[in-house]
């Protein structure tokens, strides 16, 4: 897509919730998209909540030893 950066990448695994989500928080603050790592289970639900009340889009890849989420502001 022109005009878009690539995703702050924030790698969170070994962290248990709250905090990959309040890394992912504070990293959307100033970026239009975020690749966050996590392998809690509990980020699974929290995380897709998070871009739910910001109403930011997530996109969620399941890997064997841990979830990636891209997070992205709409236009």
């Amino acid at each position: 897509m022109p005009g878009r950066t690539e995703p702050q990448r924030i790698d969170t695994r070994g962290l248990k919730c709250p905090w990959p989500v309040l890394r992912a928080a504070r990293a959307m603050r100033n970026q239009e998209a975020v690749l966050l790592l996590a392998d809690d289970p509990v980020a699974l639900i929290d995380v897709p909540a998070l871009a739910a009340v910001h109403g930011w889009r997530v996109e969620l890849r399941e890997l064997a030893s841990h979830a990636e989420f891209l997070l992205t502001k709409p236009d």
